[in-house]
């Protein structure tokens, strides 16, 4: 291959991933039993800020994170809080270290996100949109 044929492979790269991040949808759900029928994104980015530990109408709200090796999870910290990982992981330190909150739990996959907020009726979490299905709820999109 030569420089040439490299470069534009290489741009061709750089322009898919992008635009695989440009047309990516982040939800926010939680379980089809909560009674949580919408929020807005600081509402959103108040509960896993540590900000707030409970929905609107007063109820617990128990955070579910997704790693940050996860697509969703810059997306959604981005989008929704205006915040980059490095900009999250600082402000959960300063919380943890004030004992003021509780960082929000983490799990592997998605699909463990949707097991868990389905069967936990305080539990708020988020995925990629191309993932709900009927075992949770949607209450904010960030498109």
């Amino acid at each position: 291959m030569n420089k040439f044929n490299a470069i534009r492979l290489a741009a061709a790269v750089v322009l898919c991933a992008g635009s695989v991040g440009a047309f990516a949808q982040v939800a926010v759900v939680v379980g089809p039993k909560s009674p949580v029928a919408s929020l807005t994104a600081d509402q959103v980015s108040a509960i896993f800020l540590g900000k707030s530990s409970t929905f609107p109408s007063g109820g617990t709200a128990a955070p579910t994170d997704l790693p940050d090796s996860a697509p969703a999870h810059d997306l959604f910290y981005t989008k929704v809080t205006g915040k980059n990982s490095a900009q999250v992981k600082a402000a959960w330190s300063r919380l943890v270290f004030s004992g003021k909150a509780t960082p929000p739990k983490e799990l592997a996959t998605a699909a463990d996100v949707k097991k868990f907020v389905a069967s936990n009726p305080d539990a708020i979490g988020y995925i990629e949109k191309s993932a709900v299905d009927a075992s949770v709820k949607v209450v904010f999109s960030a498109d």
